[in-house]
C-alpha cells in the first residue's frame, strides 16, 4: 500500500466535494479529535515511506552517475502520448547512442512490447494497484536491465500526475508530458509535479486547431509554479518540435 495515497488499499473512502461527511452530515463536534490519532499516523508513516525512497533513490543516483548513465524520469495523465513520444525517441537516438526503458504500468507487457519493437532494451514493472514507480522498483530494475555504460535510460512512470512527484527515483530530471487535449489548467491542478519537472513536453500540437486548449495559457502557469522549467511544444506522430526535444537530451548529457 502507498502511505501517500493509498493504492493497493482496498479500504478506500470516498468523500463528496463539498461535504464534510459522506453522507452529507457534518458532525463536527463528534469527530473533530477521534480523527486526530489515525491521521498523525498516516503522516508519520508516510514521512518514513519517502525518506526511505529518498536514501534509496540517491543510491540509484549514484549507480547511474559510476555507469555515467543519463535517466529521465518521463510522467503524464493516461493518454498524453509517453509512449508514442519514446518510441519516436528511440528511432531517431539510438543511432548515436544506446538506449534503455524502464517500463511502468500498472498491468500488461504492451507498452514494453512496443518500446523493444523501436529498439531499445527495456524492462517491465508491474505494480499492479500501485500509481507510481519507487526508487526500490528502480533499483531492482537496474539490476534487471543492465544498462549499458555511457547510455540514456527512460523510466515511463504509471500514468498519474500526483504521486510520482513525491518519488525520486535516482533520475537526473523529471519530464512531464502533457497533451493539448488536457486541459489548460493542468499545472494548477497539479502542482507538485510541475514545480518537481526539469522540462514539460506539450504534446500532439497537430490537433490543437480541433481542441480548446491555450499553449500560452498552459506556460504561464506551469512557470507560475516553477519559473526554471523548460516548455517545448511537440508532436510526437509529427515531428514537430521533437529535434528542440533532441537538443534538450543533447545539452544535458554534455
Amino acid at each position: 500500500m502507498c502511505a501517500t495515497c493509498g493504492c493497493g488499499d482496498d479500504g478506500a473512502v470516498i468523500t463528496l466535494a463539498g461535504h464534510a461527511h459522506p453522507h452529507g452530515h457534518s458532525h463536527d463536534h463528534d469527530h473533530s479529535h477521534s480523527h486526530e490519532k489515525p491521521r498523525t499516523e498516516t503522516i508519520t508513516l508516510e514521512q518514513k515511506v519517502l525518506a526511505k525512497n529518498d536514501v534509496l533513490a540517491e543510491q540509484n543516483r549514484q549507480w547511474l552517475a559510476d555507469r555515467r548513465i543519463l535517466a529521465f524520469n518521463v510522467t503524464s495523465s493516461p493518454g498524453a502520448g509517453k509512449t508514442t513520444l519514446l518510441e519516436h525517441t528511440i528511432r531517431r537516438l539510438s543511432s548515436q547512442r544506446r538506449v534503455s526503458v524502464i517500463e511502468g504500468d500498472q498491468e500488461t507487457l504492451l507498452d514494453a512490447d512496443r518500446i523493444t519493437a523501436a529498439g531499445a532494451r527495456a524492462v517491465q514493472v508491474n505494480t499492479g494497484a500501485g500509481c507510481h514507480l519507487d526508487a526500490e522498483m528502480i533499483e531492482r530494475a537496474l539490476h534487471t536491465l543492465e544498462p549499458d555504460d555511457d547510455s540514456l535510460l527512460f523510466i515511463e512512470n504509471v500514468g498519474n500526475l500526483v504521486c510520482p512527484a513525491l518519488f525520486d527515483l535516482g533520475e537526473h530530471s523529471k519530464v512531464v508530458v502533457i497533451s493539448v487535449t488536457e486541459g489548460t489548467d493542468k499545472p494548477l491542478k497539479y502542482p507538485h509535479m510541475f514545480a518537481a519537472a526539469g522540462l514539460v513536453l506539450i504534446n500532439k500540437m497537430d490537433l490543437l486547431p480541433y481542441v480548446d486548449f491555450d499553449v500560452e495559457l498552459c506556460t504561464q502557469h506551469a512557470r507560475s509554479v516553477n519559473p526554471e522549467v523548460d516548455i517545448i511544444p511537440v508532436s510526437a506522430t509529427k515531428g514537430d518540435g521533437m529535434e528542440n526535444w533532441y537538443q534538450w537530451i543533447d545539452a544535458h548529457a554534455d
